[in-house]
């Protein structure tokens, strides 16, 4: 059964876009025929940390105007053999987003597809609404602050109402936390709220934790998702979300901060 997966928060720049060209990539190198589309009409950065850029031709407005086919616009992922990208629009306005275009391109994705995930725009207008609409599960995406957490409380208010799984009585979309940019040595210095902190105000269950580093900026700008950097501890986080996505019992990592070993603790490295 094909699965519709958003990848959404309230706030920007908490690393939805880095999830969903990460969460997608890893969902394909684990055998699922995957498509990620990107709703932030206007913007259009997906393609950019995808490493797709120049092959972008055609966008999901060109396919909700019928003026290209389907196939015509998704860009084959140069990592995956089985990932593909449907780019958003720089040229359009996000209003060109239609409810039944959106229905209509993912019905279609569904017939090829095991999974199909959406990359939300930031807030709560028309682009973020269209990419979780369809929703049969969610990734709400928070960093370890209040504001970020406040707004991505409101999304769960969203999907519990207004989603089309609410308004049609079916069962709920199931609820994924993850929290990025995590830095537990700012956590214990009571500057970053914890993850226990986090959960206790969401009440969603935890699917992962990714660690801040200086690397995911370096994937981006190099159009890599930071799944495929090798030995990095954000890659190694992101392989756990998916594992623990498809079901795979991992412990939870990156939580915790390291100890010093004995040799800093004596001459005061860092």
């Amino acid at each position: 059964m094909p699965k519709v997966i958003v990848v959404t928060s309230g706030k920007g720049g908490v690393g939805k876009t880095t999830t969903s060209a990460s969460f997608s990539s890893g969902l394909a190198l684990r055998g699922n025929k995957t498509v990620v589309i990107d709703f932030d009409v206007g913007l259009r950065n997906l393609d950019l940390i995808m490493g797709c850029e120049r092959r972008v031709v055609y966008d999901i407005i060109n396919v909700i105007n019928g003026e290209v086919s389907l196939k015509q616009a998704l860009i084959k992922d140069k990592h995956c053999d089985n990932l593909f990208v449907l780019p958003a629009s720089q040229t359009r306005d996000k209003d060109a987003l239609s409810l039944e275009g959106v229905g209509r391109i993912i019905d279609e994705l569904k017939e090829s597809f095991d999974c199909i995930v959406c990359d939300s725009p930031a807030g709560i207008e028309h682009g973020a609404f269209s990419a979780m609409y369809y929703a049969d599960e969610a990734l709400i995406v928070t960093n370890p602050e209040v504001s970020s957490v406040r707004d991505s409380d409101r999304i769960l208010g969203i999907l519990a109402a207004k989603s089309k799984r609410a308004t049609e009585g079916q069962e709920p979309v199931k609820e994924h936390l993850l929290v990025t940019r995590y830095d537990p040595k700012r956590v214990a210095a009571g500057e970053m709220l914890s993850v226990d902190d986090i959960q206790e105000i969401l009440r969603i269950p935890l699917i992962g934790v990714i660690p801040e580093s200086e690397s995911v900026l370096q994937a981006s700008n190099s159009g890599t998702p930071a799944i495929h950097l090798e030995k990095s501890d954000v890659a190694e986080a992101y392989r756990d979300v998916v594992a623990r996505f498809m079901g795979d019992d991992v412990p939870m990592r990156f939580t915790t901060a390291e100890k010093a070993g004995f040799l800093k603790r004596l001459f005061g490295g860092r």
